[in-house]
Formats: C-alpha cells, sequence, structure tokens
C-alpha cells in the first residue's frame, strides 16, 4: 500500500499532536540512559524543564530505594524485551515522591527505547490506606482473640468455684446460717467476675484507642498536602476547589485519618464528575449541637439515594460501572471517621451531586 506525500505529513501531524498533548508520560531513551525526547507532561508533573530532563541521567530521577531495580528492568530491556506494568518511584523537583507505571519496548538497531509512564500516585497512596486500614483490624482482631484465650482461661477458676459453692447450699434449708454462708462467698466470687471482666474490656478499649494517634490537627495545612499530591489529577480534570475554613480549622483527630478522608471525598468528586460540567469542590467546616462538622459538596453524577441507603458505605459496596471503581474509599472513610467516635452523612441526587457531612 502506497501513501501519498500528503496523507504521510497528516499522520505525522497527528502523532505529534498526540505526543504534544497526552496526559500520560511519553519519552524516548537512549541505551546511554539518558532521555533523548520527553513530551510537556513530563515537564508538568517533575517540574524540570526539558533541557533538565534530557542533560541528566535517567537514573537521576529515580527515588533512591528503586535505583537497583529500575536498573535491573533496564538492562531486561536491553536484551530485546518489552517491559510491562512496572512500578517505580520518581522525585519531582519540588521533592515529591511520584508513583509511575511503566510499558517500555526497545528498538535494538536504532538503540533507543520507547516507554509511556502513567502517574498511579493517587492509586498507590489509596491502597497505602486501605492496607493501613486492613492492618489495624487484622490487629485488632487478634488482639481481641487473645483477650477471649486470656479471659476463658482466667475466669474459669471463679466459675467454677460458683458451681461448687451451688452444690454446697442445703436445698431443703435455703435460709440456714451455712446457706447464708455460701450465698455470701457467691457474691464475693460474682464481684471478682465483674473486675475481671471490666478489666479486660478496658483494656481492649485501651488498645483500640491507642492504635490511632489523636492530635490536634490544622486541617488547611492537610487540604494543602493533599492538593499537593493529586495537583495533576485536579489539573487535568479542570476541577476547582473553594474552601472556607473560618468556622473551625483544628480539630482533635488523627493526622493520618484526616488526609485520607480529604483525599477519598476529593478523588471520588474528580472520579465521578459529569461529563461536560465543569466541576465545582467546596468544602466548609461549621458548627452545630452536636459539635464540629465538616461538609464536603460536588456537582458531579450524584447517587440515587433510594437505591444506595447507607450501603454507599458498605466494603466493596460500588453503584457505579466505571472500571476503577472498587467500594474502597468511602468505607475507608465512613470506618475511619465512626472509629474516632464521629459520624458521616450522605444526601445526593442523581445528576445534580452529593454532600458529605462529617461530624467529628
Amino acid at each position: 500500500m502506497r501513501w501519498s506525500s500528503g496523507r504521510t505529513s497528516w499522520w505525522i501531524l497527528i502523532l505529534i499532536y498526540f505526543f504534544q498533548q497526552s496526559p500520560d508520560l511519553l519519552c524516548i531513551a537512549g541505551y546511554d540512559g539518558y532521555f533523548k525526547r520527553v513530551n510537556p507532561s513530563w515537564q508538568r508533573l517533575l517540574g524540570y524543564s526539558e533541557l533538565e530532563l534530557l542533560s541528566s541521567p535517567i537514573d537521576s530521577f529515580v527515588f533512591l530505594d528503586d535505583s537497583q531495580e529500575t536498573l535491573n528492568r533496564r538492562n531486561y530491556i536491553l536484551k530485546g524485551n518489552s517491559l510491562l506494568n512496572y512500578e517505580n518511584r520518581y522525585l519531582s523537583k519540588q521533592g515529591k515522591v511520584i508513583w509511575l507505571s511503566w510499558t517500555s519496548f526497545p528498538v535494538p538497531e536504532r538503540r533507543l527505547i520507547y516507554a509511556i509512564a502513567k502517574d498511579i500516585t493517587v492509586k498507590k497512596q489509596l491502597e497505602a490506606d486501605r492496607n493501613a486500614l486492613i492492618r489495624q483490624m487484622s490487629g485488632s482482631i487478634e488482639k481481641m482473640r487473645q483477650s477471649n484465650y486470656t479471659v476463658s482461661h482466667d475466669l474459669r477458676s471463679p466459675v467454677n468455684n460458683l458451681f461448687a459453692l451451688i452444690d454446697l447450699l442445703d436445698p431443703m434449708n435455703p435460709q440456714s446460717s451455712e446457706s447464708q454462708e455460701f450465698l455470701d462467698l457467691i457474691r464475693v466470687s460474682l464481684c471478682r467476675l465483674k473486675v475481671i471482666f471490666d478489666r479486660y474490656l478496658t483494656g481492649v478499649d485501651n488498645e483500640e484507642v491507642s492504635a490511632v494517634a489523636m492530635e490536634s490537627v490544622f486541617v488547611p495545612e492537610i487540604f494543602k498536602e493533599v492538593v499537593f499530591s493529586i495537583d495533576t489529577l485536579i489539573v487535568s480534570s479542570e476541577a476547582r476547589i473553594s474552601t472556607d475554613f473560618s468556622a473551625w480549622e483544628t480539630v482533635r483527630f488523627s493526622r493520618v485519618f484526616m488526609y485520607s478522608i480529604l483525599l477519598n471525598l476529593i478523588t471520588n468528586a474528580i472520579k465521578y464528575r459529569r461529563e461536560g460540567v465543569g466541576l465545582k469542590i467546596e468544602i466548609e467546616t461549621m458548627w452545630d449541637g452536636k459539635g464540629q462538622q465538616m461538609v464536603i459538596r460536588d456537582n458531579g453524577i450524584g447517587f440515587d439515594m433510594d437505591a444506595v441507603d447507607r450501603a454507599i458505605f458498605g466494603f466493596r459496596k460500588k453503584f457505579t460501572d466505571l472500571p476503577d471503581s472498587n467500594g474502597i474509599g468511602l468505607y475507608l472513610v465512613s470506618s475511619q471517621i465512626r472509629a474516632l467516635g464521629g459520624d458521616i452523612q450522605l444526601t445526593s441526587k442523581k445528576g445534580e451531586g452529593s454532600a458529605f457531612l462529617l461530624t467529628f
């Protein structure tokens, strides 16, 4: 099949446009370990100029802990192999750690490597939050199991003692002085039983609370950290986020949980935005009779409240067909706010957006 020069030029223009406009990171690297071409997404994500990216060894941008494994994978490619879905970390010029997922293939006759990388930082953060919660829950279950073993062992003696005392009671003369003495002993054993129960229940409660560090959390600072971590996602979605922390800025809560909650609710709003409608996200603090509250609103696709009810916060409960919807984010938010004595409520209307009300 022969192509005319005009048609060839048209295809070249399309490829150039794709290279320049793609939100993914496209690059051509040499066997010498330097970038030969990078598209503008590299500059937007890492903060380096094109000259800095092309004049420095690729290894200099890789997160130190991932350097050796990245070198191993590069040697694998240099042997003529393609690389699919390899994940490693890069450092931006501002020092931010960025997770990338790579697809690369070599062209040996030109001693070049063609590659596409996707920014998966948000995905990795959500996975880390989920795994942290699972570890916390697993640890709590193990503590409860150990407490059950201890309680069953320690309660055996007073329970057996109660049975023995009951057997010694005179069934024909329950009012005898001897029976009264046995009743007094039973009362003492029951008191001891209550003390043991209270001790173990208090121990379990203390272990649960100490698993999460409670502190004075300055919400605007956490919000800035979240926005900094997903700035590319916000820019690419053209989301407009407004905040009003005038009611209160500081709350007694977990710093880690606050970060996770804001991250999940903001990224969910971006994920479930309406096509063709500019995304608006509003975050506002307020007071009411229940205490400190925060509302996070968006104008996204919304939910059918009759269909979702409170199941929206269930584990792996999904209400859309989006491929990256896994039913974890809202479960994490609900678990985290409620684990520290708070609550979360959702009001929403399909096609008009959602509002999550957090009570601390």
